[in-house]
């Protein structure tokens, strides 16, 4: 039984005939168009990212297999997120705000790669990334929605597997975001003033790193502010 195997990336949900899809599995005589609808089938929840796609096809029967591949929870985090990047500084920093149902949606998605062997094993996995991401999740921090998770309070939801956000939820997160985005340039505003005031009073510039940490201003922006000095060679 001879196999070919064709490997590429395409949008999620977008696959078509087109390159590098379709000149890639002509030579094979498959039917292009059912695996094009098998794919877009497949991939329908991850629209907007390359998705990596394995198509394996039966010479002599034509017949096909499908395997995806799925990005990295991180990306498909800041996709329900809406976001092009986490937190600088997750501790203190929060970005955006995800509801229990695009937790589930993202664990469904990555299932076949993650630890856990139950769905409320697998949502807390990726709750975790979204800890170190500065992510909320139903508006509390990530160690609180784990602590919430373990105490039942979503087993419900859990259980019933929904994904998909009503116009109202999107509509309050979109709001959320917009407020978590004031309070890091307000916060932001603030401890840059502090900065501004030490580095007129501390000219040594290691004096005034020390005195930035001591005065509350998280390191990445005392490294922004008063960046280390380097050495000789380029070693601090």
């Amino acid at each position: 039984m001879a196999k070919q195997t064709v490997e590429t990336l395409i949008e999620g949900g977008k696959a078509t005939a087109a390159p590098p899809l379709g000149p890639a599995l002509g030579p094979t005589g498959v039917n292009i168009g059912q695996v094009v609808t098998e794919i877009n089938k497949k991939t329908a929840d991850m629209k907007g990212m390359q998705v990596p796609v394995k198509v394996t096809i039966d010479t002599e029967t034509k017949e096909f297999s499908i395997e995806i591949g799925t990005p990295p929870a991180t990306a498909l985090i800041k996709k329900e997120a809406g976001v092009e990047k986490g937190s600088g500084n997750p501790l203190t920093d929060k970005v955006a705000d995800l509801l229990i149902e695009q937790i589930i949606k993202i664990a469904k998605i990555k299932e076949d790669v993650l630890l856990g062997a139950t769905l409320k094993s697998k949502v807390k996995e990726i709750v975790g990334t979204c800890q170190s991401m500065g992510i909320l999740v139903e508006g509390m921090p990530a160690r609180d929605a784990l602590n919430a998770i373990d105490e039942g309070t979503f087993d419900a939801k859990i259980k019933s597997g929904r994904t998909e956000l009503t116009e109202e939820e999107k509509k309050h997160l979109e709001e959320e975001k917009k407020r978590l985005r004031e309070e890091m340039e307000k916060k932001r505003g603030e401890f840059e003033s502090v900065a501004k005031s030490i580095l007129q009073k501390i000219t040594d510039n290691k004096k005034a790193r020390k005195a930035m940490v001591e005065a509350g201003i998280p390191q990445p922006l005392v490294d922004e502010f008063a960046p280390e000095e380097k050495k000789e060679g380029g070693k601090k």
